[in-house]
């Protein structure tokens, strides 16, 4: 069926009930979308992690597939670059030293994968807990009365309300933040361990990636009881003695040890790059090309597995095939193009196309595109985000579209289009999600995610492309056919609407109770010590102060900001209604914003 931008024609569609495709226009074969999902999540790709010989040689398939069906490729011939962190080791040169012993890495001692690398000789400190702050009755303050300045601090994981699942400490409390409030203070290092209730084996913890783009400032380190109590001068049981102590007595502790403790911390970040690839097909309608739809679909996954990829199987490490995440949703984006060059373009919007990169590693290939896109953001009219679609339920069909509080005529649109399709369409209103669509979202752009649902293979080798049900997967692709085709000529584009918050959490962050209405930087590119915002929300508290996209803020109440952990710590601390000082540089020099949350 073709489309003309007519108020007749989209008149009489809202009349007859929906859009259909003839057999010649069928959206992707069942046939050809499994090729494409069995090349995507094969062996040789090795479950395409971000920076890896798999994700590139996915990312050249894309571009390959874009550039045969005619699509016209942006950026470096179909590739838009950024970098990452996507790995953490320890070196080989960790090191510990005190009272005239040396102690063993990974034995005794580990760095934290968010260490600083450093070499730290300082007198040590006992500070409690580490953390300082009030819950309910209970006011806690592990650094009153010690100077902790050029020192070491130990401090012991955990919190004072170990039972309290709602207590105020817990985001005081994270082993992040206790490096924080160490740093404020002026320590030279932090070393923590685990008590009984915590670790009973007594190891020090993994050096493993948790997808930490940036240190903590100060070397951070895991020890084990055993080490603790000899640098305390104490008995072995001396770390749950004090636990114990503490909560009980329901007050810190906190003291001085007259011992020299010389440590060096040696963690080694991996850079890698990867890549976003990008097609378009230009409207041509005269009133509307310059006008954008974007369609997407992430294309890594989790590589081999284990410890800090995500893999709900941590102890195995095998290849994450990631058939229907996301090597479907790639499937049937790939097929979307193809189709619209079947058709010879569009006759409305421009239709850009994006295989996202690194989507698992924090959705840093769409945080990228916003914030360095091809044309104005204010032109992308509205975003599609295909997210898992290969595993339609045979028995209760249905695919689930999140966003449609998003923008004013989505209900009324999908009301149209999903007249008679062999599913059942469930919607959600929320705007924000654990996708690529948030980056969007955030930026103020309608969207809407397609998925047809989690299962029991999800993140795990499991996800094979056995399991994809490829005529269910064409089904939902004819279905996205036809809503680029109503969004792609609708006279008038859908305005936005807020759904949900458009505060970013994960793992950089919880969700917070004030916001300053930004997108922060979560790639851990280098701001010279400063957190970068790549985008502010229209109306938000930052856009009131003057913001701008591109600042780099530095400092929050005169409270420094290196990266976007600290950024979301001393968020964490503030409250709506509060007047907060915001240190940002911009073009190189300093500038101070008022900002009423």
């Amino acid at each position: 069926m073709r489309y003309f931008a007519s108020v007749y024609i989209t008149t009489l569609l809202l009349l007859s009930g929906g859009y259909r495709l003839s057999a010649q226009e069928t959206a992707g074969s069942s046939d050809r979308l499994q090729k494409h999902i069995e090349y995507l999540a094969s062996a040789q790709l090795a479950g395409r992690k971000a920076g890896t010989a798999g994700d590139s040689m996915a990312a050249a398939y894309i571009r390959d597939q874009f550039r045969e069906a005619g699509a016209a490729l942006m950026f470096n011939h179909g590739y838009q670059y950024f970098s990452l962190v996507a790995d953490v080791k320890a070196g080989e040169k960790n090191s510990f030293a005190a009272g005239g012993k040396t102690f063993t890495p990974e034995k005794d001692f580990q760095p934290f994968s968010f260490s600083a690398s450093a070499e730290v000789s300082a007198p040590l400190v006992f500070a409690g807990f580490g953390i300082s702050g009030i819950s309910g009755e209970l006011k806690w303050d592990d650094f009153s009365g010690i100077d902790v300045r050029d020192k070491w601090v130990m401090a012991l994981r955990g919190d004072p309300e170990p039972d309290n699942p709602s207590s105020a400490f817990i985001p005081l409390a994270t082993d992040r933040a206790k490096a924080l409030s160490a740093r404020d203070r002026g320590a030279a290092g932090l070393l923590l361990v685990s008590p009984s209730s915590i670790d009973r084996m007594d190891k020090t913890i993994d050096i493993a990636f948790d997808k930490s783009v940036s240190d903590a400032g100060i070397p951070v380190v895991s020890i084990t009881r055993n080490l603790a109590a000899f640098l305390l001068g104490l008995p072995g049981s001396a770390v749950d003695s004090l636990e114990k102590s503490m909560i009980t007595g329901r007050e810190s502790a906190r003291f001085n040890r007259d011992i020299e403790v010389t440590v060096v911390t040696d963690v080694i970040r991996k850079k890698v790059t990867s890549r976003n690839v990008v097609a378009m097909f230009p409207g041509n309608d005269p009133q509307l090309k310059d006008e954008f739809l974007v369609i997407g679909a992430h294309y890594d996954h989790l590589g081999m597995g284990g410890p800090g990829s995500g893999s709900r199987m941590i102890d195995t490490t095998a290849v994450h095939a990631g058939a229907d995440d996301n090597a479907s949703g790639v499937a049937s984006l790939i097929e979307l193009a193809c189709w619209f060059g079947q058709q010879g373009g569009n006759r409305g919007r421009s239709i850009v196309f994006v295989a996202f990169g690194a989507e698992e590693m924090g959705l840093l290939g769409s945080r990228h595109f916003v914030s360095d896109p091809p044309f104005n953001l204010k032109s992308v009219k509205a975003m599609i985000n295909m997210d898992m679609v290969g595993r339609l339920k045979t028995d209760e069909p249905v695919v689930t579209i999140a966003g449609t509080g998003t923008f004013t005529v989505a209900d009324s649109l999908l009301n149209i289009v999903a007249a008679g399709r062999p599913f059942e369409v469930k919607r959600s209103p929320d705007g924000y999600g654990p996708s690529d669509h948030a980056a969007f979202y955030g930026e103020g752009i309608p969207v809407l995610f397609i998925s047809t649902g989690a299962h029991g293979d999800y993140h795990t080798p499991f996800d094979l492309p056995d399991r994809i049900n490829a005529v269910g997967q064409q089904q939902v692709t004819e279905f996205v056919v036809s809503l680029i085709n109503k969004l792609s000529t609708l006279d008038s584009a859908p305005v936005f609407s807020e759904s949900g918050s458009r505060q970013q959490a994960g793992h950089y962050g919880r969700n917070l109770k004030v916001t300053l209405g930004i997108m922060p930087d979560v790639s851990g590119a280098e701001t010279s010590g400063g957190m970068k915002v790549e985008g502010v929300r229209k109306e938000g508290p930052a856009h009131r102060s003057g913001m701008l996209k591109g600042d780099i803020i530095i400092a929050i109440n005169g409270m420094a900001v290196a990266n976007v952990y600290d950024y979301m710590g001393r968020m964490g601390k503030l409250k709506p209604g509060e007047t907060v000082n915001i240190e940002v540089i911009r073009n190189g020099k300093h500038e101070i914003l008022i900002v009423q949350l």
